[in-house]
């Protein structure tokens, strides 16, 4: 989606998710200016028998490869990125690559703990798997509320989940979607770039904000806390919300969500263009 202002807007959905995470978005500052630039995950719309042998390093190397070569990247004065739940982690790692582009970083929902208040009870058995072949051969089933508050929406999401299965070939329907489940071996892989990323975040040293919902269910907002503090950057902030659950920006604060990302960019960019 190309801009007016001169900016971009690189984003970067979740985990077992897809672009249409970040729809509302792209929508809103692509009418503020922006280019808009949203690339798929590697492996995503792919059947759970690809996905699962993924490495969170493939994961970046798609995001690395898309922001280099975007034309509206290449001739953008400034960009911004912002990254959802594993998407943060990923964003956080293209700001410390490219500090001399990016101009600010939006964590929205960071996902380096796997511990929020509708985790699988048997995540106490993770560990045990991430060691062995074992976690190629089980998955999680996504149960309500699948981060949504927001019942319209988590509805929809419901309707189209129990018709879905873990063997559903369908590439229409998971590239538009996302997965019904969730594979241990990803957990494992948010685990390992979880690791990487909290040694290199003291070398961070842009504009970052984080902003996640109080009640996430999917990571504890001791997520944001950790990154918040052990960022190098002077200027950082970080908001949390009271009416949403983890997809925060498809939730019922969505537009806070806009919002409070709006008003960081323009401070960041001095006001100079709205």
């Amino acid at each position: 989606m190309e801009g007016s202002n001169g900016y971009s807007l690189f984003l970067i959905h979740g985990l077992t998710g897809t672009p249409n995470e970040m729809r509302s978005l792209a929508i809103f500052f692509n009418k503020q200016g922006y280019s808009v630039i949203c690339p798929r995950l590697a492996y995503h719309g792919e059947t759970l028998r690809v996905l699962k042998m993924a490495k969170w390093q493939d994961f970046y190397a798609s995001i690395r490869e898309a922001y280099l070569n975007n034309d509206a990247v290449k001739r953008s004065e400034r960009v911004f990125v912002a990254g959802l739940s594993m998407g943060a982690l990923l964003a956080l790692l293209l700001a410390e690559e490219f500090p001399d582009k990016i101009a600010g970083v939006s964590c929205l929902a960071p996902t380096v703990y796997y511990d929020g208040w509708n985790a699988p009870w048997t995540k106490f058995l993770l560990p045990l798997g991430y060691h062995t072949p074992l976690k190629y051969f089980f998955y999680f089933k996504e149960d309500p509320p699948y981060g949504i508050k927001n019942e319209r929406i988590r509805n929809f999401i419901h309707r189209f989940y129990t018709k879905t299965g873990i063997t559903d070939h369908d590439p229409g329907n998971i590239a538009k979607y996302g997965y019904p489940f969730f594979p241990v071996s990803q957990l494992h892989q948010i685990r390992l770039l979880a690791k990487y990323l909290l040694k290199r975040l003291p070398r961070i040293t842009i504009p970052v904000q984080l902003i996640q919902a109080k009640d996430d269910d999917v990571s504890h907002i001791r997520s944001s806390g950790i990154i918040y503090e052990r960022l190098g950057s002077k200027t950082k902030e970080m908001h949390l919300l009271y009416d949403s659950y983890h997809i925060i920006t498809a939730d019922q604060e969505r537009d806070k969500v806009t919002e409070l990302m709006r008003t960081f960019y323009d401070r960041i960019n001095g006001g100079d263009k709205k």
